[in-house]
């Protein structure tokens, strides 16, 4: 079952080089963003995965980490990309 979980490390570290073309060719600021999402995901399944391995729980850790700060980081940039000014939403 090791061999399987490393093999699956594997092929998501193949992920990762497909995001990072997408980062580097854009088009839109929301492509990229969705890109360093895939990031964020890729970590922390790669992450647990290898504590499965390894049998180490502080992976793990890093991992739930990991997922909350991708969680934040989408979130920030919503907020700053598409941020609608206040005054539409004081006019009803």
């Amino acid at each position: 079952m090791e061999t399987f979980y490393l093999a699956l490390v594997f092929f998501l570290l193949l992920n990762l080089g497909a995001g990072m073309w997408r980062v580097l060719q854009g088009p839109t600021a929301a492509d990229r963003m969705m890109a360093a999402q895939l990031f964020g995901t890729t970590s922390v399944a790669v992450l647990l995965l290898l504590g499965q391995v390894e049998g180490d729980s502080a992976l793990h850790d890093v991992a739930l980490v990991f997922a909350l700060l991708a969680a934040v980081t989408a979130v920030a940039f919503v907020r700053r990309a598409w941020s609608e000014p206040e005054k539409e939403h004081d006019s009803k």
